[in-house]
């Protein structure tokens, strides 16, 4: 992955950096496998805003992506490296041998021509889906299940991976980025390497049009809005705007918001760093 940066010549290509995608292949997406996508705007179903700061952006078709991996065994040549507009992870067209089409999220280091297998069995290989259960210790892991068959929930954006500690009896022990630890049932599938396009947090829009782009309006401060409008609004002048909270006045630094009673906290042996 490579970043692009652009001469000054205007004030939006001043401090632009973004991606080079010089690791995509072709800019015509699978037909089969789109769909359309509605945006709803931030208002729900009777027009109200629920949601602030949402609206605009460029339209968009949703890619049907395979999070599942379910075709045990049948083998997938990756045919295509595309963009996708709905995440921030680069996706892979496959063509199965019996036929099908699929999108997944490419892992870092996949290459066109490259055949990918999934299921119990398999090797652990750049691109192949097995359980957890057969993964070797210390493998760099993305994709992963919480549930057998539910299909992939951790790990699925641009740069993501987690590690493969331990195994305990039915549960598999895996770090995540963040540093947490977390219990794994062996069933669980998931993929070998880490998610690609790896450099998108270096990314820099360079300005506000960019953002508008992909469908975010402007944020307005708290500290600059009335007192009805948010904790933190009011005062003469420029006030501080006392403790950092949201709008309905939960803080925003070092507060705890999971709740305790949590039935999935049993399987966190250690929570995520401050």
């Amino acid at each position: 992955m490579a970043l692009k940066k652009y001469k000054p010549v205007t004030p939006g290509q001043r401090f632009k950096v973004i991606s080079a995608y010089d690791d995509i292949t072709t800019n015509i997406p699978e037909k089969s496998l789109l769909c359309p996508k509605h945006r709803t705007g931030g208002r729900n179903n009777s027009g109200k805003m629920t949601v602030r700061y949402r609206g605009g952006g460029h339209k968009q078709m949703y890619r049907m992506i395979d999070f599942k991996r379910e075709k045990d065994g049948i083998p997938a040549t990756v045919k295509t490296i595309e963009y996708d507009p709905n995440r921030t992870a680069r996706i892979a067209l496959l063509f199965y041998a019996d036929g099908e089409k699929r999108y997944i999220v490419a892992p870092h280091g996949l290459k066109v021509g490259q055949v990918i297998v999934s299921g119990a069995g398999v090797s652990p290989d750049l691109g192949n889906t097995l359980p957890i259960g057969e993964i070797p210790f210390g493998s760099i892991i993305h994709n992963i299940e919480m549930r057998p068959g539910q299909g992939a929930k951790i790990a699925r954006s641009a740069g993501s991976y987690a590690q493969l500690m331990s195994r305990e009896g039915k549960y598999a022990v895996i770090k995540l980025p963040s540093g947490e630890t977390r219990m794994i049932l062996c069933a669980c599938k998931a993929t070998i390497g880490i998610v690609s396009n790896g450099d998108h947090s270096l990314e820099v829009s360079g300005k506000a049009g960019r953002s508008r782009w992909l469908g975010r309006r402007p944020r307005n401060r708290g500290v600059v809005m009335n007192p009805h409008d948010h904790p933190m609004g009011g005062g003469e002048g420029r006030q501080s705007g006392g403790h950092p909270r949201s709008r309905r006045g939960i803080p925003s630094k070092g507060y705890k918001t999971r709740h305790p009673k949590k039935n999935s906290t049993q399987y966190i042996i250690e929570r995520r760093k401050k």
